[in-house]
């Protein structure tokens, strides 16, 4: 026998590695169910699921076995050790993902699946470094885990002649996973890694083919019912409306009967004064979809209808009522780009958009979690920055706005003092048993749900100051439940409330009646449409119909719910829901029996799927001719694309705008601003884009082409200081030393980083004095103005 020989590993190594990488899975296991307990989750650790569990990660670790031993021997014979070392570090691979998938479980409490191809990159490393990040915790447990594996692998030597007496050992790992294949488990007791890779091979063939003669299914003739006519006394001037979509608001937490009550008492006593649905349901299981089925009432698409790559011609609330003279506008504290959203508000024309970077130095960022990062403004600073801002009182408005606060990390400003108010709400003796439990494990959660609550009650009194209050409709609701605590069923995550307050309302109303953010804008349009004459659509396409206003509990309606991005797995039809291949009854209270009746579920999801693939991917929601905005999608030669193609190489906006940066420090600026407007068409609140393309204007000699961009990149963002920067130089090169002395103002009562560009603040005075223009000189004009 050579060396070679004995230094090849055989069967008895391979067999270890496997024992070794169960034994790690079997740890993993241990770590979430302890996990769990300790949030409140589950009642104990060594339950019935656990085991379950433990028999899902032996078959999970039969099946790598099984597949991985011809890898092993293939290379193994070509090369000594060179099968053990590819195994090893595959095993150990396999390991992380599970870790990091079990990870994100304990968080979400729903197992990552298909949704992840719904992503971005940016969308994703955003939602991490915000949720907790890759923290040093992280990092550390990746080293236990391959220390561990190691570890197990070395202690199996000990113990290898009674592994030796398992020989077939192919045989007994095959027949391992086949037992597996029998036993029915839930996400709570897969192995994620499984789940995840089932869920994208089932997302990837499903067929989605769609035959039918007619070219645009979607399209309604007939009218909606003006079921809000008799609640309200509408006046002669056309009304203000505002939506106020909360994160995480799910109907578990609002009104009589909540699971988790009293952590919203200003929206408890909203819901006795306002016409209130207790059983809505946001059409999505996630926020990427609460603009399009509560604004739009449109379908999702693939991936969720605002990741569509073009968007077909559609109508919204937004559109519609812009078209009838609104004035329309949305508000959020965190990025718009963040699943697409300032692209979806671009193509519906939105007259003025508030996001993170328009903040200023006046309001104070949410704290960052130990990460270091933050998702942006509080809900409180949203609103006072909202109500700051000036309002024509002869125009009507739609305002929308979509809070954050209520979402990981849940760190609210004055954090102590609402964790407080938790624990003193505990003390009153309402919530006993697994509930108070969970409230005790999530104290940080209810904290900011009381948070919230109060920045809610201090919006609505600001609203009262405002002059046409009374005349104003206000709409809350959540976009979907708060993911880290424990749902009751697979409807809870979309069980959300629907308020509906108004100082023109004639009487309240709570109703039982099951309806859905599908149904919100048909609803108003038509209470609209029939008090006003507005220029409406002939013909619709709308997801939903007329919120159903009956006060006792029916499910009368076919409802598509979209859990998450690319899982289109629930389906409510009357009063059945069909969920992950079963079929339950729902009940008054909206929780789930197995129902062995009949229901054409099932079939019905299918046909939608079909559908919504067809109208979404061929621009048949409706045809151009019904189209208030046509959706203007920035155009590019052949050649221009070819040439775009050739720099972009799928990298993120920053990394291109880098390369436009370059181009444009290089001279080339036709090159420069070709990429620039490629960046914006996709992104149009990337502000260095735009920023840039206000520069290489100044450099091409475009001086008042380059003031109006920069002018607009200080509205849209007044505390980014570099937009200051570029206009002061532009005011310097093209000798408009007055525009920059007000600029000098507006900067310092804007931005909290004047201090960074003081050599051109002094500048502009030197120039000044030069001139002979007063310093003291007040503003006369707004040069440029930040009302909307």
């Amino acid at each position: 026998m050579n060396t070679s020989e004995l230094d090849r590993y055989t069967l008895k190594q391979y067999t270890r590695l496997i024992i070794s990488f169960f034994g790690c899975l079997f740890v993993l296991s241990i770590y979430q169910y302890t996990t769990l307990y300790f949030k409140g989750v589950v009642d104990t650790i060594l339950s019935t699921s656990f085991f379950i569990a433990v028999v899902h990660q032996m078959g999970f670790a039969s099946l790598a076995g099984v597949i991985l031993a011809f890898p092993f021997n293939f290379w193994e014979n070509f090369r000594p050790r060179y099968g053990f070392n590819l195994v090893f570090v595959l095993l150990t691979f396999l390991l992380i993902i599970e870790a990091v998938l079990i990870s994100y479980y304990c968080t979400a409490l729903v197992p990552l699946g298909s949704d992840l191809l719904g992503y971005s990159f940016a969308d994703i490393k955003t939602t991490i470094s915000n949720s907790g990040g890759m923290s040093f915790g992280l990092i550390l447990g990746i080293l236990v885990i391959t220390g561990m594996f190691f570890g197990l692998y070395k202690v199996t030597s000990k113990y290898y002649h009674y592994i030796s007496k398992m020989y077939p050992f192919t045989i007994i790992l095959f027949s391992m996973f086949i037992m597996t294949l029998f036993i029915d488990g839930k996400p709570i007791n897969q192995n994620k890694t499984q789940y995840l890779a089932l869920n994208l091979y089932e997302t990837s063939t499903e067929g989605t083919s769609y035959n039918s003669d007619v070219e645009y299914p979607l399209i309604k003739t007939g009218q909606v019912q003006n079921v809000l006519g008799e609640y309200f006394e509408l006046r002669e001037e056309k009304p203000n409306i505002v939506f106020i979509m909360v994160e995480g608001l799910g109907r578990d937490f609002v009104g009589e009967g909540a699971e988790y009550q009293g952590f919203t008492p200003f929206l408890d006593s909203l819901t006795t004064k306002s016409l209130y649905w207790e059983n809505c349901l946001s059409n999505t299981g996630r926020t990427f979809g609460v603009l399009p089925s509560l604004l739009g009432s449109l379908p999702f698409g693939k991936s969720g209808f605002m990741e569509l790559e073009k968007y077909p011609n559609k109508l919204t609330l937004f559109s519609i009522l812009k078209n009838n003279g609104y004035h329309t506008s949305f508000y959020q504290g965190t990025n718009s780009s963040f699943d697409n959203v300032d692209r979806f508000l671009t193509s519906e024309n939105v007259d003025f958009v508030l996001d993170k970077s328009g903040f200023g130095s006046k309001y104070e960022m949410q704290a960052e979690d130990a990460a270091g990062s933050s998702w942006g403004y509080p809900d409180r600073e949203l609103f006072k920055k909202s109500m700051s801002l000036p309002r024509e009182t002869e125009q009507p408005r739609i305002e929308v706005y979509m809070t954050i606060s209520t979402h990981e990390p849940f760190i609210p400003p004055r954090q102590e003092l609402y964790e407080d108010k938790v624990q003193k709400i505990l003390a009153k003796g309402q919530h006993q048993g697994k509930i108070k439990n969970v409230i005790e494990k999530n104290d940080n959660v209810f904290a900011t749900l009381l948070y919230t609550d109060d920045a809610l009650n201090y919006v609505f009194e600001e609203y009262k100051k405002q002059p046409n209050y009374d005349n104003t409709i206000f709409i809350v609701t959540g976009d979907h439940r708060l993911i880290p605590i424990p749902q009751r069923n697979n409807l809870s995550r979309f069980h959300v409330p629907l308020i509906m307050y108004s100082p023109m309302l004639k009487t309240t109303k709570k109703m039982s009646a099951v309806s859905s953010h599908f149904d919100v804008t048909p609803t108003l349009l038509a209470l609209l449409g029939n008090k006003y004459e507005l220029k409406m659509p002939k013909k619709v396409a709308w997801m939903g119909d007329a919120l159903d206003t009956q006060s006792e509990f029916r499910s009368v309606k076919d409802i598509p719910l979209m859990r998450n991005k690319n899982e289109l797995k629930e389906y409510i039809s009357g009063d059945k829901l069909y969920s992950d291949g079963s079929i339950y009854g729902i009940d008054e209270n909206m929780d789930l029996s197995t129902s062995f009746g009949g229901s054409k579920a099932e079939t019905k999801l299918e046909s939608f799927k079909s559908l919504n693939a067809y109208v979404t991917n061929n621009d048949k929601i409706i045809p151009d001719s019904l189209a208030i905005f046509s959706v203007q999608k920035e155009k590019f030669t052949d050649s221009e694309i070819v040439w775009i193609n050739s720099v972009y190489n799928g990298q993120n906006f920053d990394k291109v705008y880098m390369i436009a940066r370059e181009l444009a420090f290089k001279k080339e600026y036709e090159k420069s601003l070709l990429l620039c407007r490629y960046i914006l068409s996709e992104s149009p609140s990337h502000i260095d884009t735009k920023v840039l393309t206000g520069r290489v204007n100044v450099w091409m000699g475009n001086y008042d082409k380059s003031i109006e961009i920069l002018k607009a990149c200080i509205k849209m963002n007044p505390n980014y200081i570099d937009s200051y920067s570029a206009l002061f130089d532009v005011y310097f090169w093209s000798d408009r030393t007055t525009e920059a002395l007000d600029l000098i103002e507006i900067v310092q009562e804007n931005s909290s980083n004047a201090n960074e560009i003081a050599d051109k603040i002094s500048r502009a005075r030197m120039q000044a004095r030069k001139m002979g223009i007063s310093l003291s000189r007040k503003k006369e004009t707004a040069d440029i103005s930040f009302e909307d």
